[in-house]
Formats: structure tokens, sequence, C-alpha cells
């Protein structure tokens, strides 16, 4: 990691050092004058600790955002405060109206027979409460989500279902196949007649954390409690099933829904001095489990998008258009807060003129993926030169469409650029208890800081229709 880092600095230092008519081709939109504001930028975001001295502010002074919460409620007063404190030109919030849903004190489970043993155990979000004295039942194994679904109706009568596929890789892929399971699986265990639900954590880590992380009901099929454990759990529990003999599992949960409860997207703007109304958005997500401070999801996300923001308001340049933070709300039960925005500001996502956002953990930018008009990319790719020095290359990809919260913006027609991380250890503790200050890479967020402070400035002050 030090020679990385290292090499890192020994690079940049050289390309700072280069003669600006060299960076810039000839008539291009991203002038010399502009790249060189840029490289400022990232030359003291890539020395400055803000970004992690934000992310401990919320994870010590806030801690867990579940959206709903008093947590949430006290990280939405948090954010405006800090705006204002950090000088943006305009900081203001938009409500979002979300179900209500509540833990509760119990989740408990537990192998009874052949051979006894307790599993750590979470309630996925949504999921109703078992029985007031659980539910102790014969369980059956399912190799995936897809077998699940092919079980015959009324064949897991009084049973219940449980899904041992293991999250394959650390990739947002092998993520989002294994999250079949948890976001779908109770939906086909009540058609198959199953009384509740048991899934293997969607993580690759060996720690007994289980991972929760929301789950959906379909209307018209019974609502059955839903739960993960921890993956040496599933393992254990895979081991007794391996003797080919009745498992017989208790479960008892005492999760439940409540009145919908209102919450809050966070917005701060450095005004631009030309096209004020258009804007380049970077975002990140405000909300977070209950089950840990959502250090890694998606504090580093919210100090990522602080800090680059403060960088640009303490480089003394206003940009010619404006740079919006955007801190959605409610992203871990279903992109809701971003939902909302796109709704709220359909007859002016016209002005949302290119956007990005950052909810991928804790590790380096490794590359840019652009998602713009072809008249356009030439100017993003020549942007992707800039972050070259810091060990980003630009795909040749222009598909985009920005990741988490923004792709909703994305997909109502905003371009995008996503920004690629590695994603390390981020699955190990993704929506666990671990999820803590202590597993974020203070110096990666540097770097991740002075990309997105280039970002914003640069696409900000050039007159691209990313559009075309």
């Amino acid at each position: 990691m030090k020679k990385q880092l290292l090499k890192l600095a020994l690079v940049s230092a050289l390309f700072a050092q280069l003669p600006l008519g060299l960076m810039a081709q000839n008539n291009s939109a991203l002038t010399d004058e502009i790249i060189a504001h840029a490289n400022m930028l990232g030359q003291k975001a890539s020395q400055s600790d803000l970004a992690y001295q934000v992310v401990k502010s919320l994870t010590t002074e806030v801690g867990p955002r579940k959206v709903g919460s008093a947590g949430d409620a006290k990280a939405v007063k948090w954010a405006v405060e800090k705006m204002k404190a950090y000088g943006f030109d305009r900081v203001w919030t938009e409500p979002v109206v979300v179900p209500g849903w509540h833990r509760g004190p119990i989740s408990a489970a537990k192998i009874m027979l052949p051979f006894e043993h307790k599993m750590a155990v979470t309630a996925l979000g949504n999921s109703v409460a078992t029985p007031k004295d659980g539910i102790t039942a014969e369980i059956v194994q399912f190799d995936e989500y897809k077998d699940l679904v092919a079980a015959p109706a009324n064949s897991l009568k009084g049973k219940i279902a449980y899904i041992s596929f293991r999250m394959e890789g650390t990739g947002l892929k092998g993520y989002s196949y294994a999250g079949q399971a948890r976001h779908n699986g109770s939906v086909a265990a009540a058609k198959a007649g199953a009384s509740a639900i048991i899934i293997r954590s969607i993580g690759t880590d060996d720690n007994r954390t289980p991972h929760t992380g929301s789950m959906g009901y379909a209307d018209g099929v019974k609502k059955i409690p839903a739960a993960a454990i921890s993956n040496p759990d599933a393992d254990l529990l895979e081991s007794v099933l391996s003797y080919n003999k009745p498992v017989t599992v208790f479960l008892k949960l005492t999760s439940h829904a409540a009145d919908p409860v209102t919450t809050y997207n966070v917005l701060g703007e450095i005004t631009g001095t030309d096209e004020p109304e258009k804007a380049i958005t970077i975002g990140a997500h405000l909300d977070s489990w209950d089950e840990a401070t959502g250090a890694l999801d998606d504090g580093v996300g919210v100090g990522i998008m602080m800090a680059a923001a403060k960088h640009i308001i303490d480089g003394g340049k206003k940009p010619k258009r404006s740079i919006r933070v955007l801190l959605f709300a409610a992203e871990e039960i279903g992109l809701l807060g971003a939902a909302q925005y796109v709704k709220d500001h359909k007859d002016d996502m016209d002005n949302h003129i290119l956007g990005a956002e950052w909810d991928s953990g804790t590790g380096y930018i490794t590359e840019m993926e652009p998602g713009v008009g072809p008249m356009a990319l030439n100017v993003v790719r020549e942007m992707g030169a800039v972050f070259a020095p810091y060990g980003v290359a630009t795909s040749q990809k222009n598909t985009a469409k920005g990741d988490s919260d923004m792709s909703r913006l994305g997909n109502a027609g905003m371009p995008a650029v996503n920004l690629i991380s590695e994603i390390g250890y981020y699955m190990d503790y993704h929506h666990t208890a671990n999820d803590t200050l202590d597993k974020v890479n203070r110096e990666a967020i540097k770097q991740n800081s002075a990309i997105y402070a280039m970002f914003a400035w640069m696409a900000a002050s050039m007159d691209v229709d990313y559009r075309k």
C-alpha cells in the first residue's frame, strides 16, 4: 500500500509540472485554465484528511441511520448544519414519505434436531414477525433462488425454506445474483406454502455477523418471516443437513411494519456564475441500516461528497454551472429517496447535466466509465486523462447510468459517469454490525475526494451539453 501511495504521489507531482499546453487538446472546452485549477484541487484534496473527518463526525455524532428512525432525523439535521458550516451557497431539504419498519428486540434462530446449535441471525428489512412463541419446523434446503421458485405449490406447507447459495466473488454482479434470494425469496417460499424463509447471508465474510438488507412482498401472496444467518452458521446448518436426517429449526423475529414516516433528501449547492440553473450532481445516500454506524455504507460516500465540495469552495473559483451535492434518503429500502427526487424534478431533469455517485465502500478509484452523448464523449475522455496520474483509467465503454440512487436520474435521462473502485473487503462488512469507522481506508478516501472534486469542477466549468 505504501508503495502504491508513493507511486501515485510521484506521478501526480510530475504531472503537475507538465506545461499546460500539453494537457489540453487544441480547441477543447477543457482549457488549460480549467485543468490547472482542477489539478490544484486534486493536489489539495489528496493531501487532506477532511473526507475521513466527515465520516468520523457522521458515525460518531449520529451513528446508525435506519430510514425513519430518530438517527435518520438526526442525520438530516447534521447534514444541513455541516453544509451551512462549509459555505454552500444554498442548502435545503425535500421530503420523502417512506414505509415504517422496526426490527424489534429479538432475532433468534436455533437448530433443534438432530443436533442443537444456536445460530447468529438477523431479520431482513421489511420482514413481518413470527408468531409470539416463534416457529419450530423442519427446514428444506434449496441450492439457489431459482430452485425455490420451481418448488410446487404447497410442497413446503408447515416448513421453513432455506436458500444456501453462497455469494461468489466480491463484485456487484455476484451481489446482484445472490441478492435475488433476499429480495424475492419470501414470495417464492410463500407460494410453495412455507411458514418462513432463512437465507445464507449475502456477503463474502467468515464472521458470525449476519448481513441484513431489504426484502419485499407481493400483493396477493402471504407475508412470511424472512431472516439471514451468518456464513459460518450457514456452513454449520449444511453440515447438519448432510447427515440426511430431518432437521428442525426454531426461528423467532419481532420485526414489524409501522406507520409511514417522513424523511428528507438533503441538498447543498455551489451556485454557478453563468448558468446557475444547470447542475452537475454528485451524491451518496445518508441512511444506513441499524446494525452498525454505516461507515462504509454509505458514510464514506457522504464524506467524499462533502469534502469534494468543501475543497471546491475553498479553491476560491466559482464554476459556470452549479455543483449540487445530493444526499439521498431511503436508499437501503429501495432507492425511494432517489425515486421521489426524480418525481419532484421531472420538469427540471434537462438541467441535470451530468451526475456521479459513490456507494461502493472504501477503496481506490481505478476506472471512469462515461455515459454521455457521442459529441461530448471526447471531452469527457479528456477529463479522464486528468485523473490518470491518480491511478484512474478511462473505460472504452460509454454506457454508465450512474451508481445506486443516481441510476434513477440516469434512467430519467441525465448523462452520468461511474467512478469505479476496488470493492476489496466491502462485502465482508456490508449490512452487518461490523460496518464501523475502523474499516474505512483513510488514504483511499483522500484519492476519492480528489477525483470527485476535479470531476465536479471540470464538468461544471465547461460549456458542454453532455447529452449531445
